[in-house]
């Protein structure tokens, strides 16, 4: 059975006030994001990410599987892609949530104020996703990946 986003904010927030649950995982590298699997079962996958200064998803969609996100530390920037005009930026902070469903096209990156670490939560869980390389004449190209690639931005081949 698949859950809603207002199940999915509920499920990262219960999380977020277990810190035992997710602080033994949060590991900080500059290189890349990093994200361990806290939870995985019929209906639901959980990670908690580990985000520095350049980690950015790049755009993307999570295909079947609506979601939301928890801030826990640090900031997290969200920008969601609208016809006719640029991006929807956000930022959130520590304590903020937000959600997304399955069709939305998104990206999320570090935002500043130090290290940044989230709670997501998915559901159906996570099988594939869409990672959109964007052309330099503004056109959308997908490309199908698994959930366990990381995301990072795409760039159009010359």
């Amino acid at each position: 059975m698949s859950l809603g986003v207002a199940d999915l904010r509920g499920l990262v927030t219960q999380l977020a006030a277990e810190p035992d649950v997710w602080k033994p995982h949060v590991r900080h590298v500059p290189e890349q994001r990093t994200y361990a699997l806290l939870r995985h079962d019929e209906d639901i996958m959980a990670w908690v990410i580990s985000w520095m200064d350049t980690h950015d998803t790049g755009f993307h969609d999570h295909d079947l599987s609506s979601g939301a996100v928890a801030v826990l530390a640090g900031q997290i920037r969200e920008e969601r892609l609208r016809l006719g005009g640029g991006p929807l930026v956000r930022t959130f902070e520590p304590g903020d949530v937000f959600d997304f469903v399955a069709s939305d096209i998104h990206r999320v990156a570090h935002g500043g104020g130090g290290p940044a670490v989230t709670l997501h939560a998915y559901s159906p869980p996570l099988w594939r996703m869409g990672a959109y390389e964007i052309g330099g004449d503004g056109g959308l190209r997908r490309h199908s990946l698994s959930y366990a690639e990381e995301l990072r931005p795409l760039t159009a081949a010359a």
